[in-house]
């Protein structure tokens, strides 16, 4: 689905953007008399060879460009060691492709404010942004190095993440992982954003996540972290696509197809997955701790289960540990979920089974298979719809059963049609869900399912032409 970056954010991309295009020239030279507010004047400074690129980098200032020649960069790393200011950061950009392979790359130990720009890192340690390099920028680079642990390694905090692509990984290890400093903490305000994630094919047990948010160890650290409109196909690495592991973040607007993978709130609280369409494959959303949100999100086509709420060997962690934790007072709401199988399946084959959750104002549509399997303690029900499979473990009151006549879309999302009796009759106001999944508002009598009725439907999937490195 098309969103935008936040405005502010947006702003300050586009006037770095233009002061760089309007000060550029060859060969270092100064470009215009402005002064940037470090009192310098801002220059672009070319790099023709890779034994060039450590002597101008330790000529960089704030508000400096540096571009670097095309070639093969394999003898390294190569410390950056500048930083910039957040209104002048120093831009490090590939003209034309340049890989880093071997032991090449970048180090970024103690640069700040940097923007890494345009590389291919095909390199035996892809790139870490350490956790005193805070405030930088990784965007429009190409990862496809199957280094063993991570391609892109995040510990850093207000890092943005962005139009990268991340491709064709067959060996264990995640394409990003975001940590932080110490055992324990977060990288704090991480943005990924229209990032494409192609082809993870390690398809292990286990350490193959396109994105891994946190650590078990990082489980109760908070990290404000967002992931927003990137879109992951043929993500089968393992059996998590998104995998959190941290405490407060947002997850919204991504894409999933053809995927193993699924959106797993595996550890951590106070998760919001918002408006995310997960198409085919075995993908779906599975949670577990507490305090989740999850709404206006589309799940169809699906051979696995669309919605997971887990059970846990343990109630509430207090050691950081592996177990999976119950999930407790949660809420699942005004969600579109379909597939051949099961819809829900609430997790209680452990000691602790799901707690104090609610499924309200959902559409379930199923293929002749229960529609909810497995049980929890003090569940709570409100104003699904539920049409094509008996209601398994849902209780009398859950439900009603009544064809919703929702048809598919030019981009093949289920919506309602005029006449669905989905329409205004949902029976929980939920102030959490103010909006639908295309962004626009839900009245007082709000519908059943991720989309209130309307003949403009501007969400869609993403697609590669809004992701990735070449992306606009």
């Amino acid at each position: 689905m098309v969103r935008t970056v936040p405005l502010l954010r947006r702003l300050g991309v586009l006037v770095a953007a233009g002061l760089a295009g309007l000060l550029a020239v060859c060969g270092g030279q100064l470009a215009s008399s402005a002064s940037t507010a470090t009192g310098t004047t801002p220059r672009t400074l070319t790099v023709s060879s890779p034994g060039q690129l450590p002597v101008v980098l330790a000529q960089a200032r704030p508000g400096d460009r540096l571009e670097v020649a095309a070639g093969v960069y394999g003898a390294g790393p190569i410390r950056v060691g500048r930083s910039g200011t957040a209104q002048a950061p120093i831009t490090i950009a590939a003209l034309g492709q340049v890989r880093f392979t071997g032991s090449g790359g970048l180090d970024l130990t103690g640069a700040s404010h940097v923007v890494v720009q345009g590389f291919v890192f095909a390199n035996d340690a892809g790139l870490t942004v350490p956790g005193g390099a805070a405030g930088n920028r990784i965007t429009r680079n190409v990862f496809q190095g199957n280094p063993g642990n991570a391609d892109l390694t995040v510990a850093a905090s207000d890092t943005e993440v962005d139009h990268n692509t991340f491709e064709n990984r067959t060996a264990v290890g995640v394409y990003l992982q975001v940590v932080g400093p110490g055992a324990h903490d977060m990288a704090q305000r991480v943005h990924v954003h229209h990032n494409y994630f192609f082809n993870h094919q390690y398809k292990g047990a286990n350490g193959g996540e396109s994105i891994r948010f946190g650590l078990s160890g990082r489980q109760h650290a908070v990290a404000n972290g967002l992931i927003e409109d990137n879109l992951f196909d043929k993500a089968d690495g393992d059996s998590e696509a998104i995998s959190v592991k941290s405490t407060n973040n947002v997850v919204r607007y991504n894409t999933i197809v053809n995927s193993r993978g699924t959106i797993s709130l595996r550890h951590g609280w106070n998760t919001l997955v918002e408006g995310n369409i997960l198409i085919g494959g075995t993908t779906g959303i599975r949670f577990f701790g507490n305090n989740h949100v999850i709404i206006n999100n589309i799940v169809e086509d699906t051979a696995g289960t669309p919605m997971e709420v887990g059970g846990g060997e343990v109630r509430d962690d207090t050691t950081s540990g592996t177990d999976h934790e119950a999930a407790d007072h949660c809420l699942v709401a005004f969600n579109t979920l379909s597939g051949t199988g099961n819809i829900v399946w609430y997790e209680s084959s452990k000691p602790f089974p799901p707690s104090d959750d609610t499924l309200a104002d959902n559409i379930l549509l199923g293929h002749g298979q229960p529609a909810a399997t497995g049980i929890g303690t003090a569940l709570h029900f409100t104003g699904n719809i539920l049409f094509g499979a008996p209601a398994g473990t849902l209780p009398a009151g859950a439900y009603r059963t009544i064809d919703p006549r929702l048809v598919r879309d030019a981009h093949g999302l289920l919506r309602p049609t005029a006449t669905s009796p989905a329409i205004g009759a949902a029976t929980g106001s939920f102030p959490q869900a103010t909006l639908d999944i295309d962004g626009q508002t839900r009245p007082a009598a709000k519908d059943v399912g991720a989309d209130q009725y309307n003949v403009a439907t501007p969400a869609r999937p993403l697609t590669t032409a809004d992701v990735g490195s070449t992306a606009p």
